[in-house]
């Protein structure tokens, strides 16, 4: 059929954060929820138990965030709502976050 789109895969935002003081980071956290949900963002892991099987460990806690796309959850990472709250988790945690595509449905 002309005219039809090809799906596009969804994307998932993965962060390993090694959080440095648990009491400021909850300001973080608490702030993000709202700006992940702004760009249509669904959090799929935040934070449980993680058991490492091959290689190291993670250094902190996981999270997965699924995102509509990758252009979604790029456009979140770079919003001038996310830079304020990126700063407070920059000041007390290391993080490590990419972006990976899902497969296309």
């Amino acid at each position: 059929m002309s005219g039809d789109t090809l799906p596009r895969p969804k994307a998932y935002l993965i962060a390993e954060v090694e959080v440095a003081d648990p009491a400021a980071y909850e300001s973080y956290m608490s702030a993000v929820v709202s700006i992940v949900a702004q760009y249509g963002g669904r959090y799929v892991v935040r934070g449980g138990q993680t058991v490492s099987f091959e290689g190291d460990a993670a250094k902190g806690r996981l999270v997965i965030i699924e995102f509509a796309n990758m252009s979604s959850a790029q456009a979140f990472l770079r919003s001038d709502e996310y830079r304020p709250v990126a700063d407070i988790r920059h000041k007390h945690a290391v993080s490590r976050i990419m972006i990976v595509e899902g497969v296309i449905p």
